[in-house]
């Protein structure tokens, strides 16, 4: 993940990041639908959403435990 969009996720607010998740599971999964249909051009793609997963829900644990 780019730096830039790590400092961009990190700045949301949780109503924010709720909705970033969504759309990430959403991709992921349809990404991962295809892929097992047909092999999609860029595989990796499908490892670096499925962190940006574990990264968006770690930052909602933390802030849920900072409240």
């Amino acid at each position: 993940m780019k730096q830039k969009n790590w400092q961009e996720i990190k700045s949301m607010s949780d109503k924010e990041l709720i909705a970033k998740l969504g759309e990430i599971e959403e991709k992921y999964y349809k990404l991962k639908f295809r892929n097992s249909t047909a092999p999609v051009k860029n595989p990796l793609e499908i490892r670096e959403l499925r962190k940006t997963i574990a990264r968006v829900k770690t930052l909602l644990a933390e802030q849920k435990k900072g409240k």
